[in-house]
């Protein structure tokens, strides 16, 4: 039986972005379940029947339901370890846990006002000395990334791993707002938007028609 993925909307969900991307980059198989958000009692049930916390993403493997991105790329990395999702070196596989940990809990003022939007005009904002100093850690991560294992390939870690996941939405809030980038910063950029599974959803999101009020006031 394959695995069954339940996302939200493309253009909007940045969470459930991240174990798509990871799943998708890595050739693990799924089947892809799109609940739209925010659009009545309806879908919000169909959320909730497959997950008590009513939140999407979802994981469903047989009898196996697991939610939340992290924990879905977790549950990935253990089932399917020829994906190397993580990095096989201990210190930098911890170094990349650590990381996307640091994303998952963190960067609220950033998010805040930097909504993942696939349909909004590129452009800048004014932003908070919170969502600033956001995008400076942020910034601070990908270079020492980069400088610590640049020489193994064009991801923060070498080869594509499940924390280049977890920052996929934020390349894509660096380019919508029209964040400046230190130029050494620009070529992960532009390693994650080649890559094909990116390159999927964002096509995917941008072709979505459904329009969310509250998501749009900026």
């Amino acid at each position: 039986m394959a695995l069954i993925l339940v996302i939200g909307n493309k253009n909007y969900s940045s969470w459930s972005l991240r174990p798509w991307l990871a799943l998708k980059a890595t050739d693990i198989a799924f089947d892809e379940v799109v609940i739209p958000l925010y659009t009545g009692a309806a879908d919000k049930q169909r959320i909730l029947d497959v997950s008590p916390a009513g939140k999407v993403p979802v994981l469903v493997d047989g009898d196996i339901t697991v939610w939340d991105s992290l924990a879905i790329i977790e549950y990935a990395a253990e089932r399917f370890p020829q994906a190397q999702l993580w990095p096989d070196d201990r210190a930098r596989r911890a170094h990349a846990r650590a990381v996307s940990a640091e994303m998952h809990s963190g960067f609220p003022a950033l998010r805040n006002e930097c909504g993942m939007n696939l349909h909004r005009p590129v452009g800048a904002k004014p932003l908070s000395a919170a969502a600033q100093a956001d995008i400076a850690r942020i910034q601070q991560i990908w270079s020492e990334c980069r400088q610590r294992y640049g020489q193994l390939g064009p991801y923060l870690f070498g080869a594509f791993s499940a924390a280049d996941a977890m920052y996929a939405p934020v390349v894509h809030r660096f380019l919508t707002y029209a964040i400046d980038m230190p130029g050494e910063l620009r070529s992960y950029v532009e390693a994650m938007t080649a890559l094909p599974a990116f390159r999927q959803w964002t096509e995917a999101g941008r072709a979505e028609t459904l329009v969310i009020d509250k998501f749009e006031q900026d």
